[in-house]
């Protein structure tokens, strides 16, 4: 991109140095004030070539301890200078125009050469103001942007001589001068446009459209409840977003992580060299269940609650759940923290009209356990004969058996029905769990995956 950036801006620079040197040798040999003009008209030309390679070469540094937002806005400052270079271009045009048709002119010798240079002229600056609007719509570059305008610019100031020239050389010179001023109005016309882009940049003024577009993109990821904040600045090329959305408060930190990358992937998407920063608050989700509220508040205290059950009783809530603490907490310091949960509860649910909670201390995650398959083959056997006696069952395919200090464990693997709801599925597991519990009461703990059959 820099490369080709500073390619077309070069390029634009040997092209205003052979025209400027063309225009003022055949306007000093004619005597023609037109393509004397022009000569002065090319300098500027040169001028803001020059200002534009400068600017694209600054423009596409990273940014430093002096810029951290880069170096973008020197693209902005230099399409203004071009701006006003045309403003000056067209105070020279009109001026030229006044003092012609006030009789001012002077006499022309004309010759070949004189038609030559102006026609080469427009050839070069229809080739090169093609060139870099091309590039300027490709990379967004306000800077070659102004220099493809101020050359367009050029084309019709190069016609204007012509028609000059051709005028003179039929007896009607008048016709020059309301041509360059007629030229002039419409080079004032774009300046000024082009000169409200500038200054739009310069302020930091947001394109039209770009809020609602990466608006679409941030709304579009699912997990964003709202979208808090929104603030776009563009330098040059580059567009930073520094956006604020609002992800369900009872999320946790990783899915919020997740939701966050998204966003930013989604931006980026919407809108190409942008700079994103994503900032996640927490907020009440429209798809927040009473169940998902409970967990929140007791995660307030460090804490996590688990088998929640809530009961709807005489127009008011029940709420039951499980709260498990470090070990070694104690009775006294466990209940306090109980109490405060409730506390909080009530306060933020009006509705709820009990809140019971069962304390329990954290069990060890690894615990000691055997292999007992062989030794309790019998069993295993009538286990087996159980779980494949039951009608909904299609396949049984694995179960073993574990020792552990407080009793026997065993796990089984079987399939049923893919048509089954997870609601079906459920029953059938916990009426099944029950059944392997009842044939030994060394049985402490059955543990059942169920899959659907293929």
């Amino acid at each position: 991109m820099t490369a080709e950036k500073r390619r077309v801006a070069m390029t634009s620079v040997f092209a205003a140095v052979l025209l400027t040197t063309m225009k003022l040798v055949v306007g000093l040999w004619t005597g023609s004030l037109g393509i004397l003009s022009e000569a002065l008209h090319s300098a500027l030309d040169l001028l803001a070539a020059l200002i534009t390679f400068f600017a694209v070469r600054v423009a596409d540094k990273p940014p430093d301890a002096d810029h951290q937002f880069g170096h973008g806005k020197i693209e902005n400052l230099s399409a203004l200078v071009e701006t006003l270079l045309l403003l000056a271009t067209c105070g020279w045009i009109l001026y030229e125009a006044y003092q012609r048709l006030a009789g001012g002119g002077l006499h022309v010798d004309l010759n070949v050469w004189a038609f030559v240079v102006i026609i080469i002229s427009i050839l070069v600056d229809i080739g090169r103001s093609r060139a870099l609007m091309r590039v300027a719509k490709k990379y967004n570059s306000q800077a070659l942007e102004a220099d493809a305008l101020h050359f367009s610019t050029d084309i019709y100031s190069s016609l204007v001589v012509l028609v000059g020239l051709i005028s003179v050389y039929f007896g009607f010179p008048e016709a020059d001068a309301i041509a360059a001023a007629i030229v002039a109005g419409i080079v004032v016309w774009i300046s000024v446009r082009l000169a409200k882009r500038t200054i739009d940049g310069l302020m930091d003024r947001a394109p039209e459209g770009l809020r609602a577009k990466i608006e679409n993109a941030i709304l579009d990821v699912d997990g964003v409840e709202s979208i808090r904040a929104l603030r776009i600045r563009g330098a040059g090329a580059e567009v930073f977003i520094n956006l604020v959305i609002g992800v369900q408060r009872t999320t946790f930190f990783d899915q919020v992580h997740g939701i966050v990358d998204r966003v930013e992937e989604s931006v980026r998407g919407a809108v190409p060299r942008s700079d994103v920063i994503v900032h996640a608050e927490p907020v009440v989700g429209v798809r927040e269940k009473l169940s998902d509220k409970i967990e929140w508040l007791v995660r307030q205290s460090g804490l996590s609650a688990h088998n929640i059950t809530i009961l709807w009783v005489n127009e008011s809530y029940v709420v039951e759940f499980d709260i498990e603490y470090p070990q070694g907490t104690s009775f006294t310091d466990a209940h306090e923290l109980a109490s405060e949960v409730e506390q909080r509860i009530r306060e933020n649910v009006v509705s709820i009209a009990e809140v019971h909670i069962h304390l329990e201390e954290d069990t060890v995650s690894v615990l000691s356990a055997r292999e007992c398959s062989a030794s309790e083959e019998a069993l295993l056997a009538r286990a087996r004969q159980y779980v494949e006696s039951h009608g909904e069952i299609l396949s049984l395919e694995s179960m073993n058996c574990l020792a552990k200090e407080d009793g026997l464990r065993l796990t089984t693997t079987f399939t049923l029905p893919r048509s089954h709801s997870l609601r079906e599925m459920h029953a059938i597991v916990d009426a099944i769990e029950s059944g392997l519990k009842s044939l030994d009461p060394r049985i402490v703990k059955v543990f059942i995956h169920a899959e659907p059959a293929d």
